[in-house]
Parts: C-alpha cells; structure tokens; sequence
C-alpha cells in the first residue's frame, strides 16, 4: 500500500508524530481525532500512521481523516510495515520517514491533550535530548491485577506513549532494537541506552497524554509470562541497569514452586508417599502465597478468583521456562 501525503511544504515542519497502529480502528480513530485538533498550527507539525498489520481499512481511515483536515493540516501520512513486525520496528519506520527534527510518539490507544505538542515543544530546551510527558492512566474504581501491573507502569521512567525525543538521537543511537517484540522492554532498552550515552531526559508534567485502561480478558496473565524471554536480552545488553530498575533478584519464589512440583511428581513416581506429602505441601504453600500476593487489592468477583488461582498454578513453570528459553536463546546467564 502506498504511502500517502498532503502538499505541505517540509520546511514548516517542527514536529513530527509517530502513531503505530495494529488494526484496532476505535481506537485508532480515537487518537487522530485528539491529534488533528492541538493547539499547535496543522502546518507545523505532521502525523505518521504506520500500519504494522496493513489493511485496506487502517487506509481508507487515515484517508478520511486527511480529506478532513487537508485545509488546515497537519500533514497526514500513512506507512504500511510490510517488513518486520513489531513496536521497535513500527517506530523505525515512521521516525525515519519523518520530516520534522522533533519526534513525538504516541500509540493508537492514548488520548493526547490538546496541548500535547505545544506543551512538549514549550518544554524542549536547547539542552534537553529526550522529554517524557505525564501519562495519566485512568484505571477503573475496583482493580485487577493487571490493574495493578499498569497502575506501576504510569510511575515508569520511561514510555513511549509520551515521550519527544531529537531525531539526530534516534540517529545516533540506529533506532529501537527491532530484537525486542513487546513495547515495554523496547521502552527500558532505549531508556537504558540513553541513560548510558549520558543524555539529557527531561519531564514536563504539562504534556498530558490519557490512558484509558482496556479490559484484560481471562487468563491474560499466562500471556504475559513470555516477556521473560526478552528480560533475558534486556539482561545481556544491561546487567547492571537491569537489576538496579526491573528486578534486583531473580523470582526465586517461582524456582522454589517448580523445584517442588517436580520433586512431588518424582517422588510419586518412585511410590514415596510421605516424600511426595511434603513436597506436595510445599508447592501448595508457594502456589497459596502467590495467589494472596495477586489478590491483595484487586475486585474479587468469583470470576477473578477462580482466574487468579488457576493461572498462579501456571504462571510458575511457565515464567520459568520462558525465563530459560530466553537464556538460551541469547547465550546468557539469566535466572
């Protein structure tokens, strides 16, 4: 699919905003309708939509939506990903097909203030590198755990989904390792990058962009433990950096629950049962923890209980073997 522009002259261009999109078209539509109406002038800044699953449809949105602000702007531009998928590689695409010296990223789920950019541009000294905005995640009245686990993630560093950075940075640093396949390991990894090239990160708490929190649909929890393959990366590219911002020790907690799971089913197996008692109540005692730990300040509908404590059974040897796969997978010593 081709790529589609308006005739604004690229000089005028100060910003440019990179949108990935991944065929949620509510959402989508959403978050051009909040960017097609900032503060700041329709020339002077331009929107890059990257599809990172093309479809005639992300198309035909984009197309109405640049038919509607053609007269005032701002520059609308559509890329389809035909190439590697993924957040890291979505955002290579678009920052480097971008005009302006300034980029803003966003995803297609926020809802940017209005004043989003001008209060990003206001705040982008000549001696800052990278400015993050505020994320103000709105979270419903009774939470879940996954709740919890976003309600962390708005205390972040560093996100993606607010944040300006200098072109010539992104240039510098060759871009968003395209290795990594989930947006926050792809977020702690530039973060880590630009804590060690030495660059000024800067906040500005008046560049507001509004996270409505989606439903996380049962068992979502086992999805997620296959973000430890790539902890193990962020591991080998940062160790240090790793253990001081993500995890100061491995979960030894999860080793110790599939350490007697498999001891109780050994020792079934060799015909111990005061053998297979103990080590059965030891991983009943681990998995019980776990359960109370995920429950502590969350709803509990029957529902979410009945969730919670069949996938704490799971996460353990899940989290374990993908934390093992993901060692094995980029020959690194990662527990």
């Amino acid at each position: 699919m081709p790529g589609m522009t308006p005739g604004t002259a690229s000089g005028a261009i100060g910003i440019s905003v990179i949108l990935p999109t991944g065929g949620r078209m509510d959402l989508l539509d959403r978050c051009l309708d909040t960017l097609t109406r900032q503060t700041l002038p329709g020339t002077s800044y331009e929107i890059i939509v990257v599809d990172d699953e093309p479809n005639h449809n992300t198309l035909h949105l984009v197309a109405g939506w640049r038919t509607r602000t053609l007269d005032r702007g701002p520059r609308l531009v559509y890329l389809a990903n035909a190439n590697r998928h993924g957040p890291a590689a979505a955002r290579n695409l678009g920052w480097r097909s971008a005009q302006g010296a300034i980029l803003a990223f966003t995803d297609e789920d926020a809802v940017p203030a209005s004043s989003w950019l001008a209060q990003g541009l206001a705040a982008f000294g000549d001696d800052v590198d990278v400015l993050c905005g505020r994320l103000d995640l709105r979270l419903p009245a009774r939470l879940t755990e996954a709740g919890h686990a976003v309600g962390e993630a708005q205390d972040a560093a560093f996100c993606t989904t607010n944040c300006f950075c200098r072109k010539s940075l992104l240039e510098r640093l060759e871009g968003f390792d395209e290795r990594f396949e989930q947006a926050a390991h792809c977020d702690a990894d530039l973060h880590f990058r630009l804590l060690a090239l030495g660059a000024h990160i800067a906040r500005a708490p008046d560049a507001l962009v509004v996270l409505p929190m989606q439903p996380a649909p049962w068992g979502a929890s086992l999805v997620r433990t296959h973000a430890a393959v790539f902890d193990a990366l962020l591991y080998k590219k940062h160790p240090r950096l790793y253990r001081e911002h993500i995890a100061a020790a491995p979960p030894w907690d999860y080793y110790l629950a599939v350490g007697a799971l498999l001891a109780a089913l050994g020792l079934l197996a060799a015909g111990s049962g005061p053998g297979t008692l103990l080590a059965g109540l030891g991983w009943l005692a681990l998995t019980a923890r776990l359960c109370r730990q995920r429950l502590r300040g969350t709803v509990r509908s029957v529902s979410y209980i009945l969730d919670v404590v069949v996938t704490s059974v799971l996460i353990p040897p899940l989290a374990v073997f993908w934390r093992l796969a993901g060692a094995i997978r980029y020959r690194v010593r990662f527990s």
